[in-house]
């Protein structure tokens, strides 16, 4: 069986970018001969609106064409993230967080009802059975640190749709020494499991 990976890049930078660096890295270790779906999140994706919200809400057979064309987006990375069986996703730390264009693309992939449901004991995520694997690249930020806000949120994020492998390879804290720090982040892709 043909792996999957889908590549999500975040950075906004597409020349000199470590994070585009490393997901290119991760994806030769684990699985060069894949199929790979890209997303590159430095186009820009729009930010959800009431037209959005109330499109979203509507129940699927009651939605208008313009709902429907309104959701299409959204349908599509949704559609992206089944296909997958693995997530390989470049994330750079801005100002302590995910980048805006990567939060936006969180809002358009958690669908109550579609990546996740409500039930009596709390959220269930509907997208269970896929790796993720997170690169992570910061000037000063150290990575699992307090001040630390994008790991900790694409972690929770990733399991609340029902991704919960989720492995971090990270090169951080870039300005203070970044041949000790790419040399650690080398390291880690070294040591990742190879797809089977």
């Amino acid at each position: 069986m043909t792996n999957h990976i889908l590549r999500i890049d975040a950075s906004a930078r597409r020349a000199g970018s470590v994070s585009r660096d490393l997901v290119d890295r991760i994806i030769d270790r684990i699985a060069p001969t894949a199929i790979v779906t890209t997303r590159d999140l430095a186009h820009g994706l729009p930010l959800i609106d009431e037209a959005w919200v109330g499109a979203n809400f509507t129940p699927a057979h009651d939605r208008t064409d313009d709902q429907r064309a309104t959701l299409a987006l959204s349908d599509t990375l949704i559609a992206e993230l089944r296909a997958a069986d693995t997530l390989v996703i470049g994330l750079p730390i801005y100002n302590f967080g995910v980048p805006a264009t990567l939060k936006a693309w969180v809002d358009q992939v958690a669908r109550a009802g579609v990546t996740f449901r409500y039930t009596e004991h709390g959220p269930e995520g509907l997208l269970q059975g896929k790796r993720a694997i997170v690169a992570v690249a910061s000037g000063g930020t150290e990575a699992g640190s307090e001040i630390d806000f994008a790991t900790g949120y694409i972690r929770h994020m990733l399991a609340f749709i029902g991704i919960t492998e989720v492995e971090f390879v990270t090169a951080d804290r870039l300005m203070l020494d970044a041949e000790a720090s790419l040399a650690s982040a080398a390291a880690q892709v070294a040591a990742l499991d190879l797809v089977a």
